[in-house]
């Protein structure tokens, strides 16, 4: 079967939604209603993570039987890992953080990426490098909202999908802040709820992560 995915994110990945759910999928089968759930609840850009053996054809499955959703790749941590999962259909990738062979590859890949930053300087040297959407990670315990609102001076150009301990109750703080784009989370996708199919649960958690950005 042939995604019918556009091969190319029209709009920064900050932009497509206030939440990006960040997921872990031990069973591929769950995929697809796991996807379509989020997708209903209004959140259609969503991260599968590379930390199963499951992730790859998770991903192949979404963008394969899931049109409305954007699926992309997390914990991309190397050139291999960039081949292998736009090679299975994911539109954007995401890292906890980068080095020049990942960060080369990222952006040959063609698709959009988010490279991972805990500190200033990365920061600084990712704007040398000409990216300024970036992944903070991990967010709670690199210093939160706080650490965030004190870069937003010197480097305003720089724009942060914070992941990594964020809340329902913590996402709006950091939404409020002029250089968060949107956040990522795994709390609409509970590790019971996925593992008793419980779609219309997640579809609920869903919706109310996605009224975040209303």
């Amino acid at each position: 079967m042939t995604s019918s995915v556009p091969a190319a994110v029209s709009t920064s990945v900050l932009d497509l939604a206030p939440v990006v759910p960040v997921v872990v999928l031990e069973d591929a089968a769950d995929a697809v209603p796991l996807a379509r759930a989020l997708v209903a609840g209004g959140l259609p850009a969503i991260e599968v993570t590379l930390r199963t053996a499951a992730a790859l054809d998770a991903i192949r499955a979404i963008a394969e039987e899931v049109p409305d959703a954007v699926v992309g790749a997390g914990t991309v941590i190397s050139p291999a890992h960039v081949t292998a999962t736009v090679a299975a259909g994911a539109r954007f990738l995401v890292s906890p953080g980068w080095t020049d062979a990942l960060l080369d590859a990222m952006k040959a890949s063609g698709v959009p990426f988010l490279p991972g930053v805990s500190t200033t300087s990365e920061v600084v040297a990712l704007l040398e490098r000409g990216v300024t959407e970036m992944k903070f990670f991990p967010a709670e315990a690199a210093g939160g909202t706080a650490y965030l609102k004190a870069l937003a001076s010197p480097l305003p150009q720089a724009r942060f999908c914070p992941t990594g301990g964020v809340s329902l109750a913590s996402a709006p703080s950091y939404l409020a802040l002029p250089n968060v784009g949107c956040v990522g989370g795994s709390w609409m996708v509970p590790g019971d709820a996925v593992a008793a199919k419980d779609w219309a649960r997640v579809e609920r958690l869903a919706a109310e992560a996605s009224a975040l950005g209303r």
